[in-house]
């Protein structure tokens, strides 16, 4: 058993006051150690991404002569305020919850959590991108295969009725995209993650129909979801002299806007009517404005016609949007529509609400009816990603 140093963290939370059913849809992973050395095929390994020690002691990934760090605001769950920092840090410094899933089990069951959707980390940019501009292809196709495989076999099989099945794919090469897309979904998995602006990380641009076409077909019609993860193409631009970290994290909101826009306008939701795309860690604020301005555009300056729906329309049905609680714009849930609002707690990050969440909750939505807080706490979630839920769900109708 791993013990935990006490000047880093705070002592295990009691077990959370269970008062509402919790489906997360945007937590991460921290990938272990062993995870390429052990899922790579053995040819490849030499190869393939590597944990290593830097000058500091801090462990970090290397893969190809670039270093990607595991900066101490992506894992800081349960750390004491006055440890958190932006360095590099190493696993005794996680809580193994992080990289672990017997670990993130309890610690799940500590915030009253019911399933929860992971993406990756540092040494897949969050969605992949790391391998698919990786110098050898065949290494490149090699470890997206092989952090699927991991999520498989050490995440979901353990627990699936508690891990929602998430995965990756190697983005340069359309038919391998789709390859990868057919086998996951054929042993369960219900989620892939893309880069949300692909154009920006010199990727093509998703109106390039002959390279993506046939991944967003692979997707409708294999019901896998499109989960787009805020910051997966990049931050906002930083003027010099600004402040990276609290400015990035401030246009949070305006990222997924954009990135959604651009998902919206490129047709594919027209195209493709079952496909199902889902905006996570960007909010729900940024989401009526959206909804405004596209009827605007139809119904005052004409500039959005052209469809047989309206996009206001095709947004509410083929996308779903997660909120941490979003205090002020959750009275604005029935114009988004209560049925595209999903929970997130972004477990293990700096905006996370473990083990809180539960009492966030209570707190921030107090007032909302049981059948709609069931809705966006799990049943939304459960019905997307098509994931069981436990027999009673709660809040119960009073």
């Amino acid at each position: 058993m791993t013990v935990l140093d006490p000047d880093l963290f705070l002592p295990d939370p009691e077990p959370a006051d269970v008062r509402y059913t919790v489906i997360s849809v945007d937590d991460h992973v921290v990938e272990p150690p062993h995870l390429f050395s052990t899922y790579l095929p053995a040819a490849l390994r030499d190869g393939g991404p590597k944990v290593v020690a830097n000058a500091k002691g801090a462990e970090v990934w290397e893969f190809e002569g670039t270093i990607y760090s595991q900066v101490g605001m992506n894992a800081i769950a349960g750390r004491r305020r006055e440890t958190m920092g932006l360095e590099p840090v190493r696993f005794d410094q996680m809580r193994p919850g992080c990289y672990d899933v017997h670990a993130r089990i309890k610690d799940m069951d500590l915030g009253g959590i019911w399933a929860s959707l992971n993406f990756p980390s540092q040494i897949t940019g969050f969605c992949g991108r790391v391998f698919a501009h990786a110098k050898d292809a065949e290494v490149g196709k090699a470890c997206v295969r092989a952090w699927n495989d991991w999520l498989y076999e050490e995440w979901y099989r353990q627990y699936p009725e508690r891990i929602i099945p998430g995965g990756i794919v190697y983005l340069t090469d359309p038919a391998e995209a789709v390859r990868e897309i057919e086998r996951n979904a054929a042993r369960g998995f219900t989620s892939v993650t893309f880069p949300e602006r692909p154009h920006a990380i010199g990727l093509p641009s998703l109106w390039e129909r002959a390279h993506w076409e046939p991944i967003v077909r692979a997707c409708a019609e294999t019901g896998t979801v499109i989960s787009l993860h805020v910051g997966s193409s990049g931050m906002h631009p930083t003027p010099a002299g600004a402040p990276a970290l609290q400015l990035g994290a401030t246009m949070f909101g305006q990222l997924s806007l954009g990135a959604c826009s651009e998902w919206l306008w490129s047709g594919y939701p027209v195209q493709f009517p079952d496909l199902k795309i889902a905006m996570s860690e960007g909010g729900i604020g940024w989401v009526p404005m959206l909804i405004d301005r596209l009827d605007n555009i139809i119904d005052r300056s004409g500039y959005g016609l052209g469809w047989d729906d309206r996009p206001a329309d095709v947004l509410r049905r083929n996308f779903w949007f997660c909120t941490l609680d979003d205090p002020s714009t959750i009275a604005l849930r029935h114009v988004i529509g209560v049925e595209n609002i999903m929970l997130e707690t972004d477990y293990p990050h700096g905006d996370g609400t473990w083990p809180d969440t539960q009492d966030v909750i209570a707190d921030v939505w107090r007032d909302i009816p049981p059948a709609e807080l069931r809705a966006m706490c799990s049943e939304n979630a459960a019905k997307l990603y098509r994931h069981p839920l436990p027999a009673t769900v709660l809040p119960l109708d009073a």
